[in-house]
């Protein structure tokens, strides 16, 4: 039995990964976390999410002493959380977006004594794009223009999306670009010429979309796209499950969905 804590509970993803948790026997939810006044503090999980969390209650403070600690929420509250995993030894699965370089490099500090797994999208399909993505920049790359598309609903905070990123990231890598010199993020005004090496990253908040990304190689005469959809968030919240399966007894380190998936990708 893996022993799981949630930052977040009472969010989009927490709830979902909270509903997958008491549907899988190998794993137990013991800690619920939620930031300080949320209407649900102190309520029993059940009452919010009515399955199978019996006497977990909603709270600011950690206890429970979880194995693996599941984080979608803040950067400012993903590094506060970072800090107790690493005290008290508990596996990370960090799948908050918009942190900074320097949030970025604690969680790797924090590898160096727990296991984390840092990840912008915990989805298969969108893991097997970034693969996809690679490949056809290294043969597609030189001679297309290439632009991301990303759409996400009118409530996500941080532009662009940091699968987004990752995507313009994996093309830089395959055509040997460096992100700072060729990445731009939207158009506006009389921007000239396109240059040929640039990857321009449009953004879209609309809705309810939980998260489209569009890949776009255009050459002479023929455009080749690469999408992915998700319809629910089941497909994030199921992978973040795999990732916790995964990281449960591992050695202090820095993981991804790739080792995550690798049976699959």
């Amino acid at each position: 039995m893996i022993n799981i804590g949630i930052n977040g509970v009472c969010g989009r993803m927490g709830l979902r990964i909270a509903g997958l948790v008491a549907e899988d026997e190998g794993l137990k939810l013991v800690t619920a976390l939620e930031m300080e006044g949320h209407p649900d503090m102190g309520k029993d999980l059940n009452s919010v999410i009515g399955q199978g969390h019996d006497g977990v209650k909603i709270s600011h403070e950690l206890s429970g002493s979880p194995d693996v600690f599941i984080d979608f929420t803040t950067p400012a509250s993903t590094m506060d959380r970072l800090k107790y995993c690493v005290d008290n030894g508990v596996a990370a699965v960090i799948g908050t977006t918009g942190l900074d370089s320097e949030q970025k490099e604690e969680i790797n500090k924090a590898s160096e004594k727990i296991p984390c797994l840092f990840s912008p999208n915990m989805s298969i399909g969108v893991n097997l794009l970034f693969n996809l993505t690679e490949t056809v920049s290294k043969i597609l790359g030189d001679e297309s223009d290439i632009e991301i598309i990303e759409s996400h609903h009118r409530l996500k905070k941080d532009a662009p999306s940091g699968t987004a990123l990752k995507l313009a990231e994996k093309i830089c890598t395959a055509t040997n670009r460096e992100m700072d010199d060729v990445v731009i993020y939207g158009r506006k005004g009389l921007t000239g010429e396109r240059p040929q090496d640039q990857i321009c990253i449009h953004s879209i908040r609309s809705g309810d979309i939980v998260g489209e990304h569009t890949i776009t190689f255009c050459s002479g005469g023929e455009r080749l796209e690469l999408v992915h959809k998700a319809q629910t968030r089941d497909s994030f919240a199921l992978g973040a499950i795999r990732a916790a399966k995964f990281l449960s007894g591992k050695p202090p380190g820095f993981y991804n969905m790739e080792d995550a998936l690798r049976d699959i990708c």
